[in-house]
């Protein structure tokens, strides 16, 4: 006898326009578990962290969230950030270093080692580029996120004074370089399969999958040639994919000029940082791109799925974000629920595929979030 999995979900609104955003994925979520008894999902929702709960205790989030999380399968964030409204000067404001730090905390606390970020347009989502050619971008970033220029190790001495100096490491190691690149090249060979299920086909000189690698190897010389060198050796267990590396200032510029010619890119943890926000907007913008913080090697520690924009104080609280990346975030979550769940991969496909049917009807209307979040429960209640 099979026992039904119950995904326990750990759901964090945050800031900003996170509490709205993420109202209409757990209802979403709701409909999904009520129209299929196969599929089992429980979560509760938390205040922190947040702007509002550090005004109310002193801190963004009790001493022992990362261990209440830790009992969850999985954690979905709204945003973080500028809790607005903008024009409010007397707002409780902190700085974007101590309203950010729970997700790098959240991140390196279970070694979510893997940023991913995929890039391919939904009809309907805004178009920056007039190539038509960019309407067949079909690219995942993946960006290390363990280590590299996010450490946070250094100082600063005489603070404040003209002879103050600033010390900010970076910290490249073996291990987290090996298995980043390695699972660059692991996503690349499942994308084939995948465009092959859907008949579509690349080609890259003779091969159907591409890894690009990105560094600063001209001007830092010493984590970028052992990224490049370990590059080299991993590529040789992966004979069937292209390789190809650049620059980190060519490769912003070739996401604008030509972002097609792209597949599977890996970057550093500030490089992918910057790059993962570009291949966003070439996804329609932050409204429509959702995000994965992933431990591939270890799925007893929570993953973090959280959309690609921010807090967005200038329209919090005014019932006007758009949830479709919180949305598409969320069907990320079942996604990788549905590795392990059929019922969640099921769920997953249905509300991808009712955001992106939303898309290509509305695009061109003004909705509210509420009114959006309406249409897409409709969708998977008639589906």
């Amino acid at each position: 006898m099979t026992t039904q999995k119950t995904w326990r979900v750990a759901v964090l609104p945050g800031d900003g326009i996170g509490p709205e955003v993420i109202a209409q994925a757990t209802r979403a979520l709701d409909a999904l578990a009520t129209s299929d008894p196969e599929l089992a999902l429980e979560y509760d929702t938390f205040e922190w962290p947040s702007h509002a709960w550090h005004q109310a205790h002193g801190e963004s989030a009790p001493a022992d969230y990362l261990e209440q999380l830790a009992g969850y399968d999985a954690i979905l964030l709204g945003a973080l950030g500028d809790p607005g409204p903008i024009d409010d000067a007397s707002r409780y404001l902190l700085s974007d270093s101590d309203s950010l730090a729970p997700l790098l905390e959240i991140r390196k606390g279970f070694d979510q080692w893997v940023c991913e970020r995929p890039v391919r347009r939904l009809d309907g989502a805004p178009q920056y580029l007039a190539d038509p050619r960019a309407n067949d971008i079909d690219m995942l970033v993946i960006r290390e996120n363990s280590e590299g220029e996010y450490v946070n190790q250094g100082g600063r001495l005489a603070q404040g004074t003209p002879n103050e100096v600033v010390t900010q490491t970076a910290v490249f190691t073996h291990r987290a370089t090996d298995r980043i690149i390695r699972h660059a090249f692991e996503q690349a060979r499942a994308r084939v399969a995948v465009r092959q299920a859907e008949g579509r086909e690349r080609d890259f000189g003779g091969k159907a999958a591409q890894v690009c690698l990105v560094t600063k190897r001209n001007a830092q010389k010493f984590w970028g040639d052992m990224y490049t060198e370990m590059f080299a050796a991993i590529a040789r267990d992966y004979p069937d994919i292209a390789t190809h590396h650049e620059l980190v200032d060519a490769a912003c510029m070739k996401f604008v000029s030509h972002p097609w010619a792209f597949d599977v890119v890996v970057a550093s943890n500030l490089h992918g940082d910057i790059l993962t926000d570009l291949a966003a907007v070439l996804n329609g913008g932050m409204g429509v791109s959702p995000s994965a913080n992933l431990n591939p090697g270890d799925r007893t520690r929570p993953p973090m799925f959280e959309p690609t924009h921010g807090s967005a104080p200038d329209i919090a609280g005014q019932n006007k974000a758009g949830p479709a990346a919180m949305l598409l975030t969320a069907a990320m979550m079942l996604d990788w629920m549905g590795e392990a769940d059929a019922a969640a991969a099921r769920a997953g496909q249905r509300l991808k595929r009712a955001v992106a049917d939303d898309l290509a009807v509305n695009a061109d209307q003004s909705r509210a979030t509420d009114a959006i979040g309406d249409a897409i429960i409709a969708a998977l209640e008639n589906a």
